[in-house]
């Protein structure tokens, strides 16, 4: 009996860090109440400093999507070391609370793709993709490939002049 108690302890041991590991705070992706245009900025000026590029994601706390999608990328490995490597992420609210209507004006109206939209921008904030997440999904989820060649197709190193130069 004593050897079933501790094998059953042990077991369980191991598997509430990992259970806890993919758990993730999904009513508080966005902050309502954040300075979006000042954390925009701070976003860019890491982003310089890493030579990465900036990915806004955009939607809110109320957005099924907007959480499949966070969720989805946090579940991966891949993906997560892809983004992790190429941008700085900042998840740019639109509720009833805060529709940070004057940045999506700047940002040329993402909002007409719905929610989640994903925009990529430079390090010095030039808009340089608008993606509909809608064409990432598959099913009721997100289709890694998809989400992985976009991540991929957006980085720093794939616009790189040096690339395209006929030799």
């Amino acid at each position: 009996m004593k050897k079933f108690v501790w094998t059953l302890l042990l077991s369980m041991a191991f598997a509430i860090p990992a259970t806890q590991a993919q758990t993730h705070d999904l009513e508080h992706i966005y902050n309502p109440s954040a300075d979006a245009k000042a954390d925009i900025a701070a976003a860019e000026q890491k982003a310089a400093k890493e030579n990465k590029h900036v990915l806004l994601q955009i939607g809110g706390n109320w957005c099924i999507w907007c959480k499949r999608l966070y969720q989805f990328v946090e579940d991966d490995a891949a993906l997560k070391a892809a983004l992790n490597d190429n941008y700085v992420v900042y998840h740019l609210n639109y509720s009833k609370e805060n529709k940070n209507l004057p940045i999506l004006k700047e940002l040329g109206y993402p909002q007409r793709f719905g929610f989640p939209v994903l925009v990529i921008l430079d390090a010095k904030g030039n808009r340089l993709h608008t993606q509909n997440s809608g064409l990432l999904e598959s099913a009721d989820s997100y289709d890694r490939e998809k989400v992985l060649e976009f991540l991929k197709q957006w980085s720093p190193a794939a616009l790189q002049p040096s690339h395209y130069i006929n030799e």
